[in-house]
């Protein structure tokens, strides 16, 4: 009897601690991710989850500020000839350029920036990027300016 009495307590005084959820520190939340997977299966799946974290955060009454940057191999994904991609990669590559155009549109997502870096290794052109992606020189400059701004740097 005496053990569930202690078990009771323990689960009621627990979930009392969930029922009372902190007020969050800020109404806005500034984020800058950091993209590099040439997977399109795990980059689809990163996309996804930063479109989560932006509606979660509306849910919560937090305005999201965020940034999504591209470089490395992610930078195949930000064209719109898909030429250099592979055959069997391409469905996925526009479904890339779907989610991507609709997260440009979403609210709380301020740009979406390429490194101009890693472009011309790849045979990639700066004039065949999507119109929703705007072209920086370089992508750590310009994460180390968002950082200095206030805004978390995240490397999902």
């Amino acid at each position: 009897m005496k053990t569930i009495v202690l078990s009771t307590l323990a689960v009621l005084a627990l979930s009392g601690c969930a029922a009372m959820a902190p007020e969050p520190a800020s109404k806005e939340m500034k984020i800058a991710f950091d993209i590099t997977d040439g997977n399109t299966q795990a980059l689809l799946l990163k996309l996804t989850v930063i479109d989560l974290t932006r509606k979660q955060l509306l849910e919560k009454g937090i305005t999201p500020k965020m940034v999504i940057a591209f470089r490395g191999d992610a930078s195949y994904f930000t064209q719109t000839n898909l030429a250099m991609v592979k055959e069997a990669d391409r469905a996925d590559a526009l479904a890339i350029a779907t989610k991507l155009k609709a997260l440009r549109k979403a609210s709380g997502v301020e740009a979406l920036e390429q490194c101009n870096v890693p472009l011309a290794s790849r045979k990639l052109k700066p004039a065949d990027l999507m119109q929703e992606v705007k072209l920086v020189q370089n992508g750590w400059i310009s994460l180390a300016e968002y950082q200095a701004k206030g805004y978390s740097y995240i490397v999902p």
